[in-house]
């Protein structure tokens, strides 16, 4: 059984995605937060993210086909598996699910794709991959 990598920043998430080829970023968010608030843009990479609700809405019951479903894409036991949702959540219990399957360096995007609240109880404004400037696009 392998161990939970750990939580990385989006800059670091970025830095991994662009220098090693066999990285994938996994955005374990729901369909209406890909459509509404947008999606991390891999283009510029030439990759594409995978996209696997690790909670199902409205009910936030765990998906009970998550790690089987990432299994049929058959990732690479030892390459660096990056989850992201909207704060860092739902993203660390993912990578530590799939780490606990024997993949060997799964990673949570500590502040995920909207980032922690700001005074205002707004997102996007203290940090976060978008807050990082990093790319995506509206769903």
């Amino acid at each position: 059984m392998s161990s939970y990598a750990g939580d990385i920043s989006p800059r670091q998430a970025w830095d991994i995605l662009t220098n090693e080829m066999k990285s994938v970023l996994i955005d374990v968010r729901t369909p209406a937060e890909w459509n509404y608030v947008g999606i991390p843009d891999l283009a510029s990479l030439g990759k594409k993210p995978l996209f696997v609700p690790w909670l199902f809405f409205p009910s936030m019951e765990i998906n009970p086909q998550f790690a089987e479903h990432l299994e049929t894409v058959h990732l690479d036991r030892d390459a660096p598996l990056l989850f992201i949702c909207r704060s860092g959540a739902r993203s660390r219990s993912a990578a530590m699910a799939m780490s606990s399957r024997g993949y060997s360096r799964c990673y949570n995007v500590a502040s995920g794709f909207e980032g922690d609240p700001d005074q205002a109880r707004h997102r996007g404004t203290v940090n976060g991959w978008k807050m990082d400037s990093l790319p995506w696009v509206q769903g």
